[in-house]
């Protein structure tokens, strides 16, 4: 069932200061989206947007399934989010952290997909171990265990590859591209490798203004 979603004239201001407005964009299944800026630019501010997590100060942000609208209040069921801000706990293991947040989703604990995911992320030897005692990087790659153990139809990726060494950046890329396939993929980022996969961009400064704003932008 084809997934999309549509921002409509978003804009968002923290008291007198604008981050960013008037952004009208179109995202659809099976491909790749690139939302770009410097640092401060309002990147993670956009994400937190399209996940439900901040509301616009002006405009709205409206996700359909299969041409349905999707109320916020179920939205989390399609949603598979990686960011910096994103925290597991540090007392549980791996595969406790998994388990509690399936059962928090409300949906089966599939064994056999989660020992395919943390094999592929290079963390089935460790899935007993406490999250605590884990590298940033080993992290990182538990966040997008997480983010993908309910296969979403939205995977919405900040900054993905912070703290990943080379090889874990390929499996991120591998399975990016694997997803796009089924779901909308969104990257937010500053690195010209993680922008390079995708097919269109977003970029923030062009929001910044009252001038006349495009809808899309092409690498």
């Amino acid at each position: 069932m084809p997934y999309s979603l549509e921002l409509d004239n978003i804009s968002k201001s923290f008291g007198r200061r604008l981050i960013f407005k008037g952004i009208d964009f179109h995202f659809s299944e099976n491909k790749i989206y690139g939302i770009a800026g410097s640092n401060g630019s309002g990147k993670s501010t956009l994400t937190k947007i399209i996940a439900g997590v901040l509301s616009p100060s002006k405009g709205k942000v409206v996700h359909f399934n299969d041409n349905t609208e999707i109320i916020p209040e179920k939205l989390h069921n399609y949603l598979g989010f990686v960011s910096p801000y994103l925290v597991l706990y540090d007392e549980f293991s791996a595969v406790e952290n998994l388990q509690y947040f399936a059962k928090i989703r409300g949906i089966n604990y599939d064994e056999n997909k989660i020992n395919d995911l943390l094999k592929r992320f290079g963390l089935l030897k460790r899935e007993n171990d406490l999250l605590k005692a884990y590298s940033s990087g080993m992290k990182q790659r538990m966040k997008f265990i997480f983010a993908l153990q309910h296969s979403p139809k939205l995977l919405l990726l900040d900054e993905p590859t912070s703290n990943l060494d080379d090889e874990g950046k390929e499996t991120v890329y591998g399975v990016i591209g694997e997803v796009k396939k089924n779901s909308v993929v969104i990257i937010a980022s500053n690195e010209k490798n993680d922008l390079e996969l995708c097919d269109e961009i977003l970029e923030i400064a062009k929001y910044k203004t009252n001038s006349n704003h495009p809808k899309k932008s092409k690498q």
